[in-house]
């Protein structure tokens, strides 16, 4: 898997052409607990650092760090289920359709907060914090690693999740 990544990677940051990534299509992750992937739909290399952008699917009472990104602002678009979001003050919650703007600097968190599994798609812009997503292709050793790469990727950790 990595080596295709890394094949479409370097093909796409020298694209100067559109991209049509189909449904389902995507470098599918793994993530932290059963039941909880992503499928990263566009890289940062292909948009030329533009945005970054991935569609995750969790099970219900999975939740977001509460942190924030020091580059980039981020919109969450709901797919399917219910999510609670936490946006510095701001707090709201909904199902389909619903679309929150976390903005850069903003402590923020997020929870599916439904009965069912959910569907969200993330889009980061600028892409630079995508990065940390498109780095948890390769399993990190240590919390240290993780550590490293979220500092890389101006990440910060600001606490539990209040939802």
């Amino acid at each position: 898997m990595l080596a295709s990544l890394q094949r479409r990677t370097h093909r796409m940051t020298t694209m100067t052409k559109g991209l049509v990534v189909p449904a389902g299509g995507g470098t599918h992750l793994d993530m932290s607990a059963p039941g909880r992937f992503a499928q990263l739909k566009l890289l940062g290399g292909e948009t030329t650092g533009s945005i970054m952008m991935f569609e995750e699917t969790v099970p219900p009472g999975t939740k977001s760090t509460r942190h924030l990104h020091h580059d980039s602002d981020e919109v969450v678009w709901v797919l399917e289920g219910e999510f609670s979001f936490q946006i510095g003050d701001v707090a709201g919650q909904g199902g389909p359709g619903t679309c929150a703007f976390l903005p850069r600097n903003v402590p923020h968190a997020w929870k599916n907060c439904g009965s069912t599994t959910g569907r969200a798609l993330f889009l980061y812009t600028p892409a630079a914090a995508g990065g940390y997503i498109e780095e948890m292709l390769q399993p990190a050793t240590s919390e240290e690693e993780l550590d490293a790469r979220r500092r890389k990727h101006h990440w910060e950790i600001v606490g539990p999740n209040p939802l």
